[in-house]
């Protein structure tokens, strides 16, 4: 159980220490220099050598788990949180709770036998490095009843100030269900590319122990079943059943009893099979929400909704409110947390002939290369290749042109772009710190330009793309405070 020292610092479960025993979490860094050692030395094989060299990582896992565990500490109190850890160089980290945006407890599978969290303190770490997200809050191996307490407190702490006793529990609010993943919605996976990418990965990794054994395993597959037309085709078959029937069920991990609920000041996200994750968002925070879809998605009516979070480290992940699902649902839950300025705007002529000259210039330079190819050396290939390729960029042109627009309201704005990917991003008006002007030679040339809005949520800016030059200062003033009426249009 958790520790309280006479200082109030608390220590993590004793449990964690046979948890990172297990999993090698400390020992890992020592690997290198195990192998130098080895290199140098020498290695015998043998039994007796190899027990040894198991119970001798096996007893150095031990140990640095146990300092590690021993050397680390953390407080929450009425005006920030203290994390103390190192045993030679020690390290203190304060963060005010008026910098904290979130609070995020996993449980991962091993975690779960040994009846531990681990609890996420979100930092203002928005801009961070992936190096400096290490070193966030992280406190690993507290029970499930004080990872409760501890996010309970911190919250809480954060926004009133007020302190929270050690040993009260602080009742919770009402709890208002925003949206639940229905298993169904599982279906559109394979229509999602970070969903198909786990089962390439995993075959990926197949391909590399396949590869290590190709001494006894290759030459039975090699021969006249690769050579045969429809094991070919079935071999393809099966590949792209196992690609779909993955990507379902990589989903279904991430995302199996998927609930977003209302408690308080708090959005609460909880997800996942193996490793369960119960994140939790300030709604004061929130400046907008993203709709997003892939090609694919927008053929069947699906799409996702993330919300915009001042401030959120890992936001693509933590900031997810509807992971995957029907694209009435996805509109329905961003337009709960910010106010639909209505119809999009569509942009200037020049847009579409911009966007449709930019999808056709490929198949023209291709078509061109295939007439000097033909008449040199009757290689016919391009000549065929080039106008295919134009014929396909005239619905992808046109497809870029219709997912731009804007639009404005009393209190939020709306940009979209994209068609692979379309996003379609509701924006608060406060959200903006400042608006940045793009404008390329061939934009100031057909009088348009791209007019970034500047927030300190989600991915930082959000453009209206090739929007007219003489419609900026309209624009931004419209979708800000007054100070953007000062926006110049660019120069023509």
């Amino acid at each position: 159980m958790t520790t309280l020292s006479a200082t109030g610092a608390r220590r993590t479960s004793p449990l964690i220490v046979l948890l990172h025993t297990i999993t090698f979490r400390q020992a890992r860094q020592f690997v290198p220099l195990v192998i130098g050692i080895a290199a140098t030395v020498g290695y015998r094989g043998g039994t007796t050598t190899v027990v040894a060299l198991v119970v001798g990582v096996t007893v150095l896992s031990l140990v640095t788990a146990l300092i590690t565990w021993w050397r680390f500490s953390y407080t929450d109190g009425p005006s920030s949180v203290v994390v103390t850890r190192g045993l030679l160089s020690r390290s203190e980290r304060t963060v005010p709770n008026d910098r904290i945006r979130g609070v995020e407890v996993e449980a991962p599978a091993l975690h779960r036998v040994f009846g531990l969290v681990r609890v996420r303190i979100d930092a203002a770490a928005g801009g961070l490095t992936r190096k400096d997200h290490d070193e966030e809050l992280v406190v690993d191996g507290v029970t499930r009843a004080e990872g409760d307490r501890l996010r309970i407190s911190v919250l809480t702490h954060r926004s009133t100030g007020a302190p929270v006793a050690d040993h009260a529990e602080a009742p919770e609010p009402a709890e208002v269900e925003f949206a639940r993943f229905d298993n169904r919605w599982l279906l559109y996976a394979p229509l999602v590319g970070s969903y198909l990418a786990l089962p390439l990965a995993a075959a990926g990794a197949l391909y590399r122990v396949i590869d290590d054994l190709r001494n006894s395993l290759l030459p039975q597959l090699a021969g006249p079943f690769l050579r045969d037309p429809r094991s070919l085709g079935l071999l393809a078959a099966v590949a792209l059943v196992l690609l779909l029937v993955g990507s379902v069920v990589g989903a279904a991990l991430v995302n199996w009893g998927f609930r977003l609920v209302r408690r308080g000041g708090s959005l609460i996200a909880v997800r996942g099979l193996i490793t369960r994750r119960h994140t939790e968002l300030e709604i004061d925070r929130i400046r907008g929400a993203t709709v997003t879809a892939g090609l694919g998605m927008r053929l069947v009516a699906a799409a996702r909704t993330n919300a915009l979070v001042t401030g959120l480290g890992d936001a693509g992940r933590r900031g997810q409110l509807l992971p995957l699902g029907p694209r009435s649902e996805a509109w329905r839950l961003a337009r709960r947390l910010v106010e639909d300025p209505g119809p999009l705007t569509t942009h200037p002529p020049a847009a579409r002939r911009r966007r449709l000259t930019r999808a056709l210039f490929p198949g023209i330079v291709v078509t061109v290369a295939g007439l000097i190819a033909t008449a040199a050396d009757g290689w016919w290939e391009l000549l065929v290749a080039g106008p295919a390729l134009v014929a396909m960029g005239v619905p992808a042109g046109l497809g870029r042109y219709a997912a731009l627009g804007h639009a404005t309201g009393p209190r939020s704005f709306a940009v979209r772009s994209g068609w692979l990917v379309q996003e379609h991003a509701l924006l608060q008006r406060r959200a903006v710190v400042g608006w940045r002007v793009r404008q390329t030679l061939f934009q100031r040339r057909a009088g348009l330009a791209t007019v970034v809005a500047c927030v300190g949520a989600g991915s930082g800016g959000y453009a209206a793309v090739d929007l007219g030059a003489g419609d900026i200062a309209a624009f931004t003033a419209a979708a800000s405070e007054s100070w953007a009426a000062t926006l110049s249009r660019p120069a023509s």
